[in-house]
């Protein structure tokens, strides 16, 4: 005779009864059928309310239903996707939220399942953690618009025509909003000048300005990694900073903006120059006025960004120590100091620095910024 397989309900009542006799050891009664004390109070619970029947498995499903958002509402997010491919599931509902009642627009999570329905969601490949063993990274304070505007070049592409298009891009680092995108056919110093002065004039002067290691913003080479464009953004009061070589994590925000801006407009290339430029005006506007940051409380930047207070007036007069003696520097980046020609920098061409002797060493400062000593030769007896 073939033994009669108990189902989890019968097991279920037989564990209650055995834990209702007198005495009876809750503790052993659960380990014995491999349950926890918590299950089985929780049994014993719902015995108590509904006798055998409240032992009978319960439903998982919400005792509340959302009511399903319409189908325009449907097509509305996924044409907002399609438009938008780099948004984002939370971004798709902030969007829909500004002209739709909060109950006609599903949670974000329905927005993904939906998003993945609809194949538009990719696997994301799994990266490794990132070590970094190297501590100089720099570290601006950020706290309000305008204490670190970020400038870069993005990689290049060509129009439908050939041209090269290489964009500069400009951001500020508290609201993100994208102070410019001008494209250009190559990275020029008087390009990246034009354009620092057109937002000097709009928006005034940041406190310090983040780049990276290449030109025209920085040389590796020179005094302090000074360039001509950097030396001039010192003059004017603002801080320099540089990222570390080869660690585009340090710019990681505009490195983001970067990655979006391929996906958005470099995969789908104008005809001309001109008209890719109108193409970047149009993300633009929409990255500052519609796309919404979840780091910003899922606002805009423009609805972050102000101008800043410091207005643009050019380059400061310099005042160095009493101690300091001053120096300008010619067309070829020497200067002369008691007798010897001093090799600066031609990125300060045209500049005064103050030079301090100590010995056989002069100390080179470059408004508040210092540039290290020089050794002198000994001099022959």
């Amino acid at each position: 005779m073939p033994w009669r397989e108990a189902s989890p309900l019968d097991i279920k009542r037989e564990v209650v009864l055995r834990a209702l006799e007198p005495d009876a050891n809750k503790s052993e009664l659960a380990r014995e059928h491999g349950i926890s004390r918590k299950t089985l109070y929780k049994w014993l619970n719902r015995f108590r309310d509904g006798g055998l029947a409240g032992l009978e498995d319960r439903s998982r499903c919400p005792h509340e239903r959302r009511v399903a958002c319409s189908g325009e509402m449907v097509l509305q997010l996924l044409e907002l996707r399609q438009e938008h491919p780099t948004w984002g599931p939370k971004k798709l509902r902030a969007v829909a939220l500004r002209t739709a009642s909060p109950k006609d627009v599903p949670s974000v999570r329905s927005i993904a399942r939906m998003l993945k329905r609809a194949g538009m969601v990719r696997g994301r490949r799994r990266s490794s953690a990132l070590v970094t063993t190297d501590r100089s990274a720099p570290q601006p304070v950020v706290k309000e618009p305008n204490d670190l505007w970020t400038f870069d070049f993005k990689g290049w592409w060509t129009t439908g025509d050939g041209t090269r298009c290489e964009p500069l891009t400009v951001r500020d680092a508290a609201s993100r909003y994208l102070l410019a995108i001008d494209a250009f056919a190559r990275p020029r110093q008087m390009d990246v000048r034009r354009v620092s002065e057109r937002l000097f004039q709009l928006h005034g002067l940041p406190r310090a300005i983040l780049v990276d290691n290449g030109s025209p913003f920085a040389c590796t080479r020179a005094r302090g990694g000074l360039s001509q464009l950097s030396a001039w953004w010192i003059s004017l009061g603002i801080t320099f900073h540089r990222s570390r070589p080869a660690h585009p994590q340090d710019n990681g925000g505009h490195e983001r903006m970067h990655s979006d801006l391929a996906k958005e407009i470099e995969s789908n290339p104008a005809p001309t120059l001109v008209e890719e430029q109108a193409l970047l005006d149009e993300w633009r506007k929409t990255f500052n006025e519609v796309r919404p940051h979840e780091s910003l409380g899922m606002r805009c930047p423009a609805e972050v960004y102000r101008s800043s207070p410091r207005r643009y007036q050019g380059s400061r007069r310099m005042v160095y120590p009493d101690h300091f003696q001053t120096r300008q520097v010619s067309a070829n980046g020497c200067c002369h100091f008691e007798g010897h020609q001093i090799r600066i920098s031609k990125a300060l061409a045209g500049f005064k620095v103050g030079l301090l002797r100590e010995a056989n060493r002069i100390h080179i400062r470059f408004y508040d910024l210092n540039l290290g000593a020089i050794e002198l030769p000994e001099r022959a007896a």
